[in-house]
């Protein structure tokens, strides 16, 4: 078992490296791609390999929806199963990842246009923790959550997002975890196993947001009501939509632009992934 004693070095706070770390946005899915040995999951193993270790790994996660902004600050966060009808498999799943209090106080401090808090109660979600694992099996890197403020829109978030660009220097991971297109009420479950099958109008609202993020043009991006009805099909509610305004915002004017498990499943949901830096 991991003790905190094995981490206590992660609490005298991360020094500035010469390499910044890359900036992730994943398409997380079904939660079955923690536990399932996927194209998808593969490819998060192997992202893991091409990229620095990084020093901590910060998540905005659909799935920590919340009123204000908050920070997990615990010593071990604890592995959340926050979803239902699945198999008992993947509710028996620990990821014992560390947290680390001290980053998560430096974060808050970070974000001066929001009051953080500092939290001891949530832990590492779906979103988080289905992709880390595949990552980083071992649970050897600090781990921590930030949380969405649900009363914000996309503006703010992506402005918010600039505020985190010093943990780049720091060797810490940014991943912001959800989907690009994300209308579980139009799903096709029959065709959910199906990795190239996207109704039209998904994939071609997924083309027109990767043809945005490779130009570098966020704006309607931001504003993404202003890209008609396929958009407002892609994002019915905007929790797995905003992650991507935490990656977007971190960009540095010198960072490269890729994508990778750019699929669609289900009909209208898309795995697109990109890689910034």
């Amino acid at each position: 078992m991991t003790t905190l004693s094995a981490f206590r070095g992660f609490t005298n706070g991360l020094p500035e490296q010469d390499q910044v770390m890359p900036v992730l946005f994943i398409g997380h899915g079904s939660p079955m791609n923690g536990i399932e040995d996927t194209e998808f999951s593969r490819r998060w193993t192997q992202m893991a390999k091409e990229i620095t270790k990084p020093k901590a790994v910060l998540v905005v996660s659909a799935h920590w929806f919340t009123k204000g902004t908050k920070i997990t600050a615990m010593d071990f966060p604890k592995t959340i199963h926050d979803f239902g009808g699945f198999p008992q498999e993947l509710f028996d799943v620990q990821y014992p990842a560390p947290g680390n209090p001290a980053l998560a106080k430096e974060t808050a401090g970070l974000l001066h246009s929001a009051h953080v808090e500092l939290d001891h109660d949530w832990g590492l979600d779906h979103g988080a923790w289905t992709i880390i694992r595949h990552m980083y099996p071992e649970a050897d890197i600090p781990v921590l959550q930030l949380s969405i403020d649900y009363t914000k829109g996309p503006q703010y978030h992506y402005d918010l997002a600039k505020e985190l660009s010093a943990l780049r220097k720091k060797g810490v991971l940014i991943i912001g975890s959800g989907n690009m297109v994300h209308n579980l009420r139009m799903v096709a479950w029959d065709r959910l196993n199906d990795n190239e099958y996207g109704y039209d109008w998904a994939k071609n609202i997924n083309g027109k947001f990767k043809a945005l993020i490779q130009d570098g043009d966020h704006k309607p991006l931001i504003n993404y009501s202003t890209l008609g009805r396929d958009a407002m099909l892609a994002i019915p509610t905007p929790e797995h939509y905003l992650p991507l305004m935490y990656t977007l915002g971190v960009k540095g004017t010198k960072d490269n632009i890729s994508f990778f498990n750019d699929k669609a499943v289900g009909g209208s949901l898309t795995m697109t992934s990109v890689k910034i830096g």
